[in-house]
């Protein structure tokens, strides 16, 4: 199917499912499960249709084909219950949410890898709806290819989670976030951790840019997830099936649990955390390695994620990951963490994000990046602080998202400052010529700046890309007032954490007089 061909199927598709969920019960939540079962039912069909006419070839009548001649081959054995080609065509006075289940069932337990993930509970759904659902997916697996069902998944995870809002963005990273932060880590081959994996889109954009630099994800990578919702560890499970990735997914809290035994086991690490997360039981935490630089004495879980990430970093481990802005601030143990880990040297990148780009919060944000492997080179003493607040699509008043060449831009400037050869295959050439004529890497006013550990201690440990990379001149370009008030709100956010800042260090000094 051609590019235009796809995109067109993909955008049907949402705008007819969600039309029969408006004209339902059911919120997008309750209708979210039953409907990615569905699809992942198309793809399983889809591929076990690929595979069947050489599998049923080399069949006797002493060795008929079993399921595990598919498992063999990394496919799905679906039973005929449980092909949509046979559930659109049930007649009429047939239960077919009951049938649904049933096929469901029937997968699973051909499938023992999948037992207890496909959703149930489609007989809650009216039959209509039903009815219809079927026939808009039945067909798809004698339209698409194998990579169309994960990128159908992928839209309808991405339009459940805007559907859903705060909640939607539990278990959901927008697609271009992930892409920077795996741009940035680059994993080419290893063990890759997400201890918060909600859906798994941390891994299936690691399996894209292994697959991007023409070798076998399912080869090169080894993944391993933790999360703590129950309903989401499914979706995780049906993400990775689709893009033909296996992976071990553990239901746990990574506050308490360390189902993977995670200490200096993993090449790469990322994740989307929830932020700011209070009442953690610290008493359960003492002496756990997984906190190497000490349990913060605030009320707040920031430092507990960042330092597990850092802690289960191979030697030469890159971790990268979302956190909120204050964590760069923050003062008192969490400072003092902060210094520790700054002082590790492993401390590499600082990407400072706008307003708007995702579903639990409207604020900024900072990604985080960590390079173990720095030990040793020209970067082990510095930082690379990059404002990307100014770079953003608009895609509606309400949401951000970046372009592929400003992704490119982002992440070509990383490999400049690395000495890595630049990548231009989305289109930044131009701009990365505009800011760096001559091909290396330079300073660049309100865009990039590297510090040194020095200049860092300087600023009380900060983390805070603007501190460093100061303010860009920018001509009026006639910005509406929705995007001018967000960069003013970009900028008293950016103000109101260097005067916190300041406080604590004026508190600090007032006391040391006061005390001597």
């Amino acid at each position: 199917m051609k590019t235009g061909d796809l995109a067109r199927v993909r955008r049907t598709l949402w705008a007819a499912a969600d039309e029969l969920r408006a004209n339902s019960t059911l919120s997008p939540a309750e209708y979210r499960g039953p409907v990615l079962g569905l699809i992942f039912l198309a793809y399983a069909e889809h591929r076990f249709d690929q595979v069947r006419p050489e599998m049923e070839a080399k069949a006797t009548a002493r060795r008929p084909v079993t399921a595990d001649d598919y498992k063999a081959n990394s496919v799905l054995f679906v039973p005929e219950g449980a092909r949509l080609s046979h559930l659109v065509d049930l007649p009429e006075g047939e239960n077919l949410g009951k049938a649904i289940d049933d096929a469901m069932k029937l997968v699973e337990g051909s499938n023992p890898e999948l037992r207890d993930v496909l959703p149930r509970g489609y007989q809650r759904l009216e039959k209509s709806t039903l009815s219809e659902l079927l026939r808009l997916f039945a067909p798809l697996p004698r339209q698409l290819s194998g990579d169309a069902f994960g990128l159908i998944y992928e839209d309808f995870l991405s339009n459940f989670a805007s559907s859903e809002g705060r909640l939607g963005g539990e278990f959901f990273t927008p697609y271009s976030i992930v892409r920077l932060i795996v741009e940035i880590i680059e994993p080419f081959h290893g063990k890759v951790y997400d201890p918060a994996c909600g859906s798994g889109g941390m891994f299936v954009q690691c399996a894209k840019f292994v697959d991007r630099h023409n070798q076998s994800a399912s080869r090169e990578l080894s993944v391993y997830g933790v999360e703590q919702k129950e309903g989401t560890v499914p979706l995780a499970k049906m993400n990775l099936a689709l893009h033909g990735l296996s992976g071990d997914i553990r239901l746990a809290n990574s506050y308490y649990d360390d189902p993977h035994h995670s200490v200096a086991k993993f090449d790469f690490v990322m994740a989307n955390p929830p932020f700011n997360v209070d009442k953690v039981d610290k008493d359960k935490l003492a002496g756990d390695p997984r906190f190497p630089f000490g349990i913060p004495r605030t009320d707040n879980a920031n430092y507990l994620w960042i330092q597990q990430f850092f802690a289960a970093l191979s030697d030469r481990g890159r971790a990268g990951f979302v956190m909120a802005n204050s964590a760069g601030d923050a003062g008192h143990s969490e400072r003092e963490i902060r210094r520790q880990l700054i002082e590790s040297g492993a401390v590499d990148v600082m990407v400072a994000i706008g307003t708007n780009f995702f579903y639990t919060v409207t604020l900024p944000v900072t990604l985080w990046f960590l390079d173990k492997s720095k030990h040793g080179t020209e970067r082990e003493d510095t930082v690379l602080f990059l404002d990307a607040r100014h770079l953003y699509r608009q895609i509606d008043r309400a949401h951000r998202d970046f372009l592929p060449e400003q992704v490119e831009l982002l992440a070509n400037i990383v490999r400049l400052y690395r000495g890595e050869d630049v990548e231009t295959v989305d289109g930044s050439d131009t701009l990365l010529k505009e800011r760096f004529p001559d091909g290396t890497y330079i300073d660049v006013p309100g865009l990039c700046k590297v510090a040194t550990r020095a200049e860092i201690a300087a600023q009380g440990w900060s983390l805070n890309p603007g501190r460093y990379t100061g303010t860009a001149a920018v001509d009026d370009d006639g910005e509406d007032f929705i995007e001018k008030l967000a960069s003013l709100y970009d900028e008293f956010t950016r103000l109101s954490e260097e005067a916190g800042v300041l406080r604590v260090n004026v508190d600090t000094a007032i006391q040391g007089i006061l005390g001597a």
